[in-house]
């Protein structure tokens, strides 16, 4: 895990930590676009969405219970969207599967 995630993963470099298990990570995002912006990643190193495997399904299904408890934590469950880039061309930076958890302002349209 060669990955900036990979490494928070790890343990070798510090993140705020909101939840953790023995499969998902969600941490604070260091550059955030809103008040509540939340990165959710499988632990297991899976470069994008396009690189999922049928047995990693589940994993996606827990992300998105991961997120539906954190978004009712920080009291977005009203409002908050839940995204992910794949590849480059997409925005794609850091090459870890993860998710941005993102509300607590208004939320325009995407282009």
């Amino acid at each position: 895990m060669n990955t900036v995630f990979g490494l928070i993963i790890q343990g070798k470099l510090p993140s705020k930590k909101v939840f953790e298990n023995k499969r998902i990570l969600a941490i604070e995002d260091l550059h955030p676009v809103a008040p509540v912006h939340i990165l959710i990643m499988p632990k297991k190193e899976i470069p994008n969405l396009q690189a999922l495997e049928a047995q990693d399904y589940p994993l996606i299904v827990e992300i998105v219970q991961v997120a539906q408890q954190i978004a009712k934590e920080k009291g977005v469950a009203d409002g908050y969207r839940l995204l992910t880039n794949n590849g480059a061309e997409a925005g794609q930076s850091i090459f870890h599967l993860h998710f941005h958890l993102i509300g607590g302002r208004l939320l325009g349209h995407l282009a």
